[in-house]
């Protein structure tokens, strides 16, 4: 219930600090960063699916040698 409080506050103070009629007035300041860590952002999810894409087929690799062993030794036992 804490978080969920904390958040609902983090957010309020977002909208708040990003709107132009508020004091604030971040909003430029806001798109600025996010065009700067936008390429950043990008690099990083991109590095990320690599690495999850290689373990995946490290995987499926795995299973299909303990398949074809698992038939071997059906087939040993027959």
């Amino acid at each position: 219930m804490f978080a969920l409080i904390v958040g609902v506050i983090f957010i309020a103070f977002t909208v708040f600090a990003v709107l132009p009629s508020c004091p604030l007035a971040w909003g430029a300041d806001v798109i600025a960063f996010l065009k700067g860590c936008a390429p950043v952002f990008a690099a990083f999810i991109g590095l990320v699916c690599l690495f999850i894409g290689a373990a995946d087929i490290k995987d499926k690799r795995e299973a299909k040698k303990e398949e074809l062993a698992e038939k071997a030794e059906a087939q040993k036992s027959e």
